[in-house]
């Protein structure tokens, strides 16, 4: 039978001790893997591999050894539990011996969890599971990981109470990179949520999460946009004390205003926009970005984005004038346009 991928997540951290096994497939071996390994936790639990009710096999050495399948499923383990067989890497060479083990399987066999990579609708494989009652076949595709994908990733991490806000920047989060990535930042957001009990917040998916750009040129771009024309000579001398060059300041704050620009005109509005912005937004700077949106608009904003246009052509031309000294006074020149009213 197939699954369809909304039943997925589901079926992953629920799944059906009686059922004879698994297909999963997909181009992306990180998304089958997640998914696989959620799946053979739920089915034998955190002790499954120690206790040796998990079974390893490759899919290649069922071309040489198509019995071991057989034996591997039918084999009773010296711990009580549920068992699974998980085969690795399977290909159209391996669906005989597939084929022949769910053929032959009785309750209180080990469930067949099998990983394949892509395979079309022609595939012996996908055709096996597919037709067969008893048994799931499940294609896995390139989509960011849904909401309850990311539900199912906290609770695998022990994460207790999650705010809303929160939720929405792991949302975003799940969008800009990949779902072995997001893992990765959930497990760090346990580990830093250890031993508290409140719901964890923007402000802690901010520690955990990587860094868009460094602090210092972070800090410079929201002097500028909140009209702070005081900090902007010292940040730019200390930016350049540490070895940043004027193009790198001004992709950097075409980066930032073009993202404002983007929230500005966004119809359901700035917050909307700035979590549909590339590279992600966290915790207080996503507030931080929203504000800044709001105050500029969208017709300063496009203001904005000519002079900098205009000061990258001048950085990159031919005049000598020092390019620090002009990024300097373009900066203020964006200050000063976003402090009027």
């Amino acid at each position: 039978m197939k699954l369809a991928p909304r039943e997925l997540a589901g079926y992953v951290t629920r799944p059906e001790p009686d059922r004879a096994g698994v297909l999963l497939y997909g181009g992306d071996a990180m998304r089958v893997s997640l998914r696989r390994q959620a799946l053979v936790k739920a089915l034998v639990g955190p002790k499954g591999d120690e206790e040796m009710r998990l079974t390893r096999i490759a899919g290649a050495d069922l071309r040489r050894d198509p019995a071991a399948l057989m034996d591997a499923m039918k084999a009773i383990s010296m711990y009580p539990g549920p068992r699974a067989v998980h085969v690795e890497g399977a290909t159209e060479q391996a669906a005989p011996a597939i084929t022949a083990a769910l053929a032959e399987f009785q309750p209180g066999d080990a469930t067949l969890v099998v990983t394949a990579g892509s395979l079309n609708a022609r595939s012996s494989l996908r055709k096996t599971f597919e037709g067969h009652k008893n048994a799931y076949a499940a294609g896995i595709y390139d989509d960011p990981p849904d909401r309850a994908e990311i539900e199912g990733m906290l609770r695998s991490a022990g994460l207790g109470e999650i705010s809303r806000e929160a939720m929405t920047d792991l949302n975003d989060l799940a969008r800009a990179v990949d779902p072995g990535d997001l893992a990765q930042i959930i497990e760090k957001l346990a580990v830093y949520k250890h031993g508290d009990p409140s719901p964890a917040t923007p402000e802690d998916i901010a520690a955990v999460a990587p860094a868009s750009t460094e602090a210092e040129l972070d800090t410079l771009l929201h002097a500028v946009a909140e009209a702070d024309l005081q900090r902007i000579a010292p940040l730019v001398a200390r930016l350049s004390d540490q070895g940043e060059g004027a193009v790198r300041l001004c992709i950097g704050a075409a980066q930032h205003f073009r993202r404002l620009y983007t929230a500005a005109i966004d119809p359901s509005g700035p917050a909307a926009g700035i979590s549909r912005a590339r590279p992600p937004v966290f915790g207080p700077a996503r507030n931080r970005m929203i504000r800044q949106a709001q105050s500029w608009g969208a017709q300063r904003l496009e203001t904005a984005l000519g002079i900098i246009t205009e000061t990258d052509l001048t950085l990159r031309s031919s005049q000598k004038a020092p390019q620090m000294a002009v990024m300097e006074r373009a900066l203020i020149r964006l200050a000063m346009l976003g402090a009027q009213r």
